[in-house]
Protein backbone atom coordinates (compact mmCIF):
# COMPACT_ATOMS: atom_id res chain seq x y z
CA UNK A 1 0.00 0.00 0.00
CA UNK A 2 1.14 3.07 -0.95
CA UNK A 3 1.94 6.03 1.72
CA UNK A 4 -0.35 9.28 1.47
CA UNK A 5 2.02 12.32 2.39
CA UNK A 6 1.65 14.39 5.16
CA UNK A 7 -0.23 17.62 4.97
CA UNK A 8 3.30 19.16 5.40
CA UNK A 9 6.47 17.81 4.57
CA UNK A 10 8.88 15.74 7.59
CA UNK A 11 11.69 14.29 8.11
CA UNK A 12 11.24 13.88 11.66
CA UNK A 13 9.08 11.99 14.45
CA UNK A 14 6.64 13.23 15.76
CA UNK A 15 7.17 13.75 19.39
CA UNK A 16 4.90 16.27 21.24
CA UNK A 17 1.25 17.22 20.81
CA UNK A 18 2.48 20.83 19.05
CA UNK A 19 4.59 18.83 16.22
CA UNK A 20 0.31 16.61 16.49
CA UNK A 21 -0.81 20.02 15.89
CA UNK A 22 1.34 21.25 13.21
CA UNK A 23 0.73 17.96 11.51
CA UNK A 24 -2.77 18.44 11.13
CA UNK A 25 -3.18 14.85 13.18
CA UNK A 26 -4.68 17.04 16.19
CA UNK A 27 -6.75 19.72 16.19
CA UNK A 28 -5.55 23.11 18.46
CA UNK A 29 -8.70 22.66 20.66
CA UNK A 30 -7.70 19.10 21.59
CA UNK A 31 -4.21 20.35 22.74
CA UNK A 32 -4.26 21.03 26.49
CA UNK A 33 -6.03 17.90 26.95
CA UNK A 34 -4.17 15.70 25.46
CA UNK A 35 -0.63 17.61 27.12
CA UNK A 36 -1.70 16.05 30.02
CA UNK A 37 -1.20 12.48 28.91
CA UNK A 38 2.24 13.08 27.46
CA UNK A 39 3.36 13.91 30.55
CA UNK A 40 2.72 10.66 31.60
CA UNK A 41 2.83 8.67 28.56
CA UNK A 42 5.31 9.16 26.04
CA UNK A 43 4.50 9.65 22.36
CA UNK A 44 6.88 9.24 19.06
CA UNK A 45 5.20 8.72 15.58
CA UNK A 46 7.91 8.14 12.93
CA UNK A 47 7.64 9.56 9.29
CA UNK A 48 6.35 6.54 8.18
CA UNK A 49 3.62 5.55 10.12
CA UNK A 50 2.90 9.25 10.29
CA UNK A 51 2.66 9.26 6.65
CA UNK A 52 -0.27 6.37 6.75
CA UNK A 53 -2.68 8.39 8.73
CA UNK A 54 -5.57 9.96 7.06
CA UNK A 55 -6.38 12.79 9.60
CA UNK A 56 -9.80 13.19 7.79
CA UNK A 57 -11.06 9.82 9.32
CA UNK A 58 -11.98 9.88 12.58
CA UNK A 59 -11.73 6.65 12.85
CA UNK A 60 -8.54 5.73 11.08
CA UNK A 61 -6.60 2.49 12.66
CA UNK A 62 -3.32 3.96 12.35
CA UNK A 63 -3.88 7.06 14.34
CA UNK A 64 -6.06 5.16 16.55
CA UNK A 65 -2.71 3.17 17.79
CA UNK A 66 -0.10 6.41 18.13
CA UNK A 67 -2.23 9.47 18.41
CA UNK A 68 -2.60 10.28 22.05
CA UNK A 69 -6.48 10.39 22.98
CA UNK A 70 -7.53 12.00 26.34
CA UNK A 71 -9.78 8.24 26.81
CA UNK A 72 -5.95 7.14 28.51
CA UNK A 73 -6.36 9.51 31.48
CA UNK A 74 -9.57 7.17 32.49
CA UNK A 75 -7.68 4.51 34.10
CA UNK A 76 -10.16 1.12 36.06
CA UNK A 77 -9.66 -0.40 38.94
CA UNK A 78 -8.47 -3.60 37.26
CA UNK A 79 -5.89 -1.91 35.54
CA UNK A 80 -2.39 -2.54 36.09
CA UNK A 81 1.36 -0.78 36.25
CA UNK A 82 2.78 -3.86 35.29
CA UNK A 83 0.29 -6.16 34.30
CA UNK A 84 1.56 -9.46 32.79
CA UNK A 85 3.88 -9.21 36.12
CA UNK A 86 7.41 -8.90 34.88
CA UNK A 87 8.90 -7.53 38.47
CA UNK A 88 7.66 -10.90 40.20
CA UNK A 89 9.60 -12.82 37.71
CA UNK A 90 12.93 -10.14 37.46
CA UNK A 91 15.66 -11.58 39.46
CA UNK A 92 17.90 -8.93 37.95
CA UNK A 93 18.03 -5.46 36.17
CA UNK A 94 16.34 -5.89 32.43
CA UNK A 95 15.88 -10.06 32.93
CA UNK A 96 12.57 -12.05 33.34
CA UNK A 97 12.45 -15.40 34.13
CA UNK A 98 9.01 -16.80 33.56
CA UNK A 99 8.82 -19.95 31.75
CA UNK A 100 12.10 -22.23 32.89
CA UNK A 101 13.30 -22.72 29.23
CA UNK A 102 13.71 -18.92 28.03
CA UNK A 103 14.08 -15.28 29.67
CA UNK A 104 13.36 -12.13 28.63
CA UNK A 105 16.20 -9.88 28.25
CA UNK A 106 15.31 -5.73 27.92
CA UNK A 107 18.72 -4.18 27.03
CA UNK A 108 16.89 -1.02 26.18
CA UNK A 109 13.39 0.45 26.72
CA UNK A 110 13.09 3.44 24.11
CA UNK A 111 10.81 2.52 20.95
CA UNK A 112 10.95 4.01 17.51
CA UNK A 113 6.61 4.75 18.22
CA UNK A 114 5.29 4.72 21.52
CA UNK A 115 1.60 2.80 21.14
CA UNK A 116 -1.00 3.80 23.35
CA UNK A 117 -2.07 0.59 24.57
CA UNK A 118 1.54 -0.82 25.25
CA UNK A 119 1.42 -3.27 28.71
CA UNK A 120 5.19 -1.64 29.72
CA UNK A 121 3.89 2.56 28.82
CA UNK A 122 4.95 2.56 32.54
CA UNK A 123 8.05 2.16 31.68
CA UNK A 124 8.95 2.53 27.73
CA UNK A 125 10.54 6.15 27.21
CA UNK A 126 12.74 6.01 29.43
CA UNK A 127 16.49 6.16 27.90
CA UNK A 128 18.26 6.45 31.08
CA UNK A 129 16.89 2.75 31.50
CA UNK A 130 19.23 1.34 28.61
CA UNK A 131 20.99 -1.23 30.90
CA UNK A 132 24.23 -0.16 31.49
CA UNK A 133 27.61 -2.33 30.24
CA UNK A 134 28.11 -4.11 33.84
CA UNK A 135 24.44 -4.55 34.27
CA UNK A 136 23.87 -6.11 30.35
CA UNK A 137 27.19 -8.85 31.46
CA UNK A 138 25.45 -9.61 34.93
CA UNK A 139 22.31 -10.63 32.70
CA UNK A 140 24.05 -12.68 30.79
CA UNK A 141 26.44 -13.99 33.36
CA UNK A 142 22.66 -15.16 34.33
CA UNK A 143 21.71 -16.60 31.30
CA UNK A 144 25.30 -18.19 30.91
CA UNK A 145 24.80 -19.72 34.17
CA UNK A 146 21.40 -21.08 34.35
CA UNK A 147 22.08 -24.42 31.75
CA UNK A 148 17.92 -24.81 31.49
CA UNK A 149 17.23 -21.80 29.30
CA UNK A 150 17.36 -22.58 26.07
CA UNK A 151 16.11 -19.53 24.32
CA UNK A 152 16.82 -15.58 24.55
CA UNK A 153 13.89 -13.37 23.85
CA UNK A 154 15.39 -9.79 23.49
CA UNK A 155 12.39 -7.11 23.99
CA UNK A 156 11.84 -3.91 25.59
CA UNK A 157 11.50 -0.85 24.40
CA UNK A 158 12.86 -1.96 21.10
CA UNK A 159 15.95 -4.03 20.68
CA UNK A 160 16.52 -2.72 17.24
CA UNK A 161 17.18 0.60 18.60
CA UNK A 162 20.60 -0.20 19.89
CA UNK A 163 21.98 -0.41 16.07
CA UNK A 164 23.79 -2.73 14.09
CA UNK A 165 27.22 -2.82 16.06
CA UNK A 166 25.73 -3.12 19.57
CA UNK A 167 23.24 -6.05 18.74
CA UNK A 168 26.78 -8.04 16.56
CA UNK A 169 28.33 -7.97 20.03
CA UNK A 170 25.05 -9.10 21.83
CA UNK A 171 24.29 -11.17 19.32
CA UNK A 172 27.75 -12.56 19.48
CA UNK A 173 28.06 -13.02 23.14
CA UNK A 174 24.49 -15.06 23.36
CA UNK A 175 25.62 -17.46 20.83
CA UNK A 176 28.51 -18.06 22.88
CA UNK A 177 26.34 -19.60 25.63
CA UNK A 178 26.44 -23.57 25.10
CA UNK A 179 22.98 -24.67 26.11
CA UNK A 180 21.23 -21.67 24.29
CA UNK A 181 19.42 -22.98 20.52
CA UNK A 182 17.40 -19.85 19.67
CA UNK A 183 17.88 -16.15 20.15
CA UNK A 184 14.68 -13.88 19.29
CA UNK A 185 14.07 -10.86 18.89
CA UNK A 186 10.69 -8.34 19.07
CA UNK A 187 10.73 -5.04 16.85
CA UNK A 188 8.39 -2.54 15.86
CA UNK A 189 10.91 -1.45 13.83
CA UNK A 190 10.92 -3.40 9.96
CA UNK A 191 6.86 -1.38 10.08
CA UNK A 192 7.55 1.93 12.15
CA UNK A 193 10.91 2.58 10.63
CA UNK A 194 11.92 -0.12 7.98
CA UNK A 195 15.00 2.10 6.64
CA UNK A 196 16.92 1.33 10.14
CA UNK A 197 16.85 -2.48 8.77
CA UNK A 198 20.26 -2.14 6.45
CA UNK A 199 22.54 -4.46 5.45
CA UNK A 200 24.50 -4.46 8.59
CA UNK A 201 21.54 -4.75 11.10
CA UNK A 202 20.48 -8.05 9.28
CA UNK A 203 24.22 -9.51 9.39
CA UNK A 204 23.99 -8.62 12.92
CA UNK A 205 21.25 -10.30 13.67
CA UNK A 206 22.36 -13.47 11.89
CA UNK A 207 25.31 -14.06 14.07
CA UNK A 208 23.70 -16.77 16.12
CA UNK A 209 23.94 -18.72 12.69
CA UNK A 210 27.64 -18.64 12.57
CA UNK A 211 27.67 -20.90 15.57
CA UNK A 212 24.94 -23.02 14.60
CA UNK A 213 22.04 -21.26 16.62
CA UNK A 214 18.99 -20.13 15.29
CA UNK A 215 17.71 -16.76 14.60
CA UNK A 216 14.21 -15.49 14.74
CA UNK A 217 12.91 -11.97 14.46
CA UNK A 218 9.14 -11.61 15.61
CA UNK A 219 7.49 -8.47 14.10
CA UNK A 220 4.63 -6.53 15.67
CA UNK A 221 2.09 -5.46 13.34
CA UNK A 222 -1.60 -4.54 13.58
CA UNK A 223 -3.16 -3.56 10.54
CA UNK A 224 -2.85 -4.82 6.90
CA UNK A 225 -1.95 -0.54 6.01
CA UNK A 226 1.11 -0.78 8.11
CA UNK A 227 2.81 -3.25 5.39
CA UNK A 228 3.45 -0.35 3.11
CA UNK A 229 5.97 -0.73 0.28
CA UNK A 230 8.94 0.23 2.77
CA UNK A 231 8.04 -2.34 5.44
CA UNK A 232 7.44 -5.15 3.00
CA UNK A 233 11.34 -4.56 1.80
CA UNK A 234 12.81 -4.44 5.03
CA UNK A 235 10.75 -7.78 5.72
CA UNK A 236 12.25 -9.34 2.39
CA UNK A 237 15.92 -8.02 3.46
CA UNK A 238 14.99 -9.64 7.35
CA UNK A 239 14.45 -13.22 5.30
CA UNK A 240 16.96 -12.73 2.83
CA UNK A 241 19.23 -12.64 5.81
CA UNK A 242 18.49 -15.74 6.79
CA UNK A 243 16.21 -15.12 9.83
CA UNK A 244 12.93 -16.63 10.62
CA UNK A 245 9.82 -14.47 10.72
CA UNK A 246 6.69 -14.85 13.01
CA UNK A 247 4.46 -12.11 13.86
CA UNK A 248 2.04 -10.81 16.92
CA UNK A 249 -0.48 -8.68 17.02
CA UNK A 250 -2.65 -7.39 19.61
CA UNK A 251 -6.45 -7.70 19.12
CA UNK A 252 -7.79 -3.42 19.58
CA UNK A 253 -11.36 -2.21 19.44
CA UNK A 254 -11.39 0.04 16.69
CA UNK A 255 -8.41 -1.03 15.18
CA UNK A 256 -8.66 -4.59 13.76
CA UNK A 257 -11.61 -5.59 15.12
CA UNK A 258 -13.26 -7.34 12.39
CA UNK A 259 -12.73 -10.54 10.46
CA UNK A 260 -11.57 -9.32 7.35
CA UNK A 261 -9.36 -6.99 8.44
CA UNK A 262 -7.48 -9.64 10.79
CA UNK A 263 -7.78 -11.50 7.60
CA UNK A 264 -6.31 -9.54 5.31
CA UNK A 265 -3.52 -8.13 7.63
CA UNK A 266 -2.69 -12.65 8.29
CA UNK A 267 -2.54 -12.88 4.65
CA UNK A 268 -0.47 -10.16 3.40
CA UNK A 269 2.28 -11.53 6.56
CA UNK A 270 1.74 -15.19 4.99
CA UNK A 271 2.37 -13.90 1.73
CA UNK A 272 5.55 -11.78 2.78
CA UNK A 273 6.98 -15.42 4.74
CA UNK A 274 5.75 -14.07 8.08
CA UNK A 275 4.06 -16.63 10.45
CA UNK A 276 1.11 -15.48 12.23
CA UNK A 277 2.17 -16.48 15.63
CA UNK A 278 -0.12 -14.85 18.29
CA UNK A 279 -3.30 -12.56 18.55
CA UNK A 280 -2.54 -11.28 21.99
CA UNK A 281 -5.84 -10.09 24.02
CA UNK A 282 -4.73 -6.86 25.47
CA UNK A 283 -3.16 -6.09 28.47
CA UNK A 284 -5.10 -4.27 31.92
CA UNK A 285 -2.41 -1.59 31.31
CA UNK A 286 -3.23 2.12 33.06
CA UNK A 287 -5.89 4.21 30.28
CA UNK A 288 -6.03 1.44 27.51
CA UNK A 289 -9.89 0.30 28.33
CA UNK A 290 -10.98 1.83 25.09
CA UNK A 291 -8.94 -0.34 23.24
CA UNK A 292 -10.18 -3.97 25.15
CA UNK A 293 -12.93 -6.43 23.89
CA UNK A 294 -15.03 -9.15 25.44
CA UNK A 295 -12.84 -12.43 25.29
CA UNK A 296 -15.74 -13.98 23.70
CA UNK A 297 -15.84 -11.16 20.60
CA UNK A 298 -12.16 -12.00 20.13
CA UNK A 299 -13.00 -15.51 20.25
CA UNK A 300 -15.81 -15.32 17.83
CA UNK A 301 -13.26 -13.12 15.45
CA UNK A 302 -11.20 -16.58 15.65
CA UNK A 303 -13.71 -19.08 15.13
CA UNK A 304 -14.95 -17.09 11.98
CA UNK A 305 -11.13 -17.03 11.01
CA UNK A 306 -11.09 -20.71 10.60
CA UNK A 307 -13.21 -20.82 8.05
CA UNK A 308 -11.06 -18.47 5.90
CA UNK A 309 -7.46 -19.48 6.16
CA UNK A 310 -5.53 -22.34 6.49
CA UNK A 311 -3.61 -22.89 9.86
CA UNK A 312 -0.06 -21.29 8.24
CA UNK A 313 -2.05 -17.50 8.53
CA UNK A 314 -3.88 -18.21 12.13
CA UNK A 315 -2.00 -16.83 15.39
CA UNK A 316 -2.97 -18.58 18.33
CA UNK A 317 -5.27 -16.47 20.55
CA UNK A 318 -3.99 -15.81 24.03
CA UNK A 319 -3.89 -13.92 27.10
CA UNK A 320 -1.16 -12.79 29.58
CA UNK A 321 -2.25 -13.38 32.58
CA UNK A 322 -1.97 -10.60 35.37
CA UNK A 323 0.39 -11.02 37.85
CA UNK A 324 2.76 -12.98 36.12
CA UNK A 325 1.45 -16.37 35.91
CA UNK A 326 2.16 -16.36 31.69
CA UNK A 327 0.05 -16.58 28.59
CA UNK A 328 -2.80 -19.09 28.02
CA UNK A 329 -4.95 -19.64 24.83
CA UNK A 330 -7.83 -18.25 25.03
CA UNK A 331 -9.60 -21.88 24.31
CA UNK A 332 -13.04 -23.02 25.51
CA UNK A 333 -10.85 -25.65 27.75
CA UNK A 334 -8.72 -22.59 29.52
CA UNK A 335 -11.06 -19.62 30.20
CA UNK A 336 -14.51 -20.73 31.51
CA UNK A 337 -16.95 -17.76 31.31
CA UNK A 338 -19.04 -19.11 33.78
CA UNK A 339 -16.62 -19.23 36.75
CA UNK A 340 -14.52 -16.56 35.21
CA UNK A 341 -11.26 -18.28 35.81
CA UNK A 342 -8.43 -18.83 33.39
CA UNK A 343 -5.93 -21.69 33.34
CA UNK A 344 -2.25 -21.08 32.63
CA UNK A 345 0.31 -23.19 31.49
CA UNK A 346 0.81 -24.92 35.16
CA UNK A 347 -2.89 -26.10 34.87
CA UNK A 348 -3.71 -23.65 37.64
CA UNK A 349 -6.81 -21.70 37.29
CA UNK A 350 -6.98 -17.72 38.07
CA UNK A 351 -9.42 -15.53 38.58
CA UNK A 352 -10.26 -12.98 35.51
CA UNK A 353 -13.90 -11.56 35.69
CA UNK A 354 -14.89 -9.39 32.40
Amino acid sequence: MSSRPLPYHTAKTLRSVSDLVEAGLVRPEQAERLDKVAERYGIAIPPMLAALIDPSDPNDPIARQFVPSARELIQTADELTDPIGDDAHSPLPGVVHRYPDRVLLKPVLVCPVYCRFCFRREQVGDADATLSENALDAALDYIADAPQVREVILTGGDPLMLGAERIAKLSSALASIPHLDVVRWHSRIPVADPERITPALVRALAVPFETGKAAWLSVHVNHPRELAAAAVEAIGRLRQGGLTLVAQTVLLNGVNDQAPILEALFRSLVRLGVKPYYLHHPDLAPGTGHFRLKIAQGQALVRALKGRLSGIAQPTYVLDIPGGAGKSALGPDCWDAVDGTITDWRGIAHDYRE
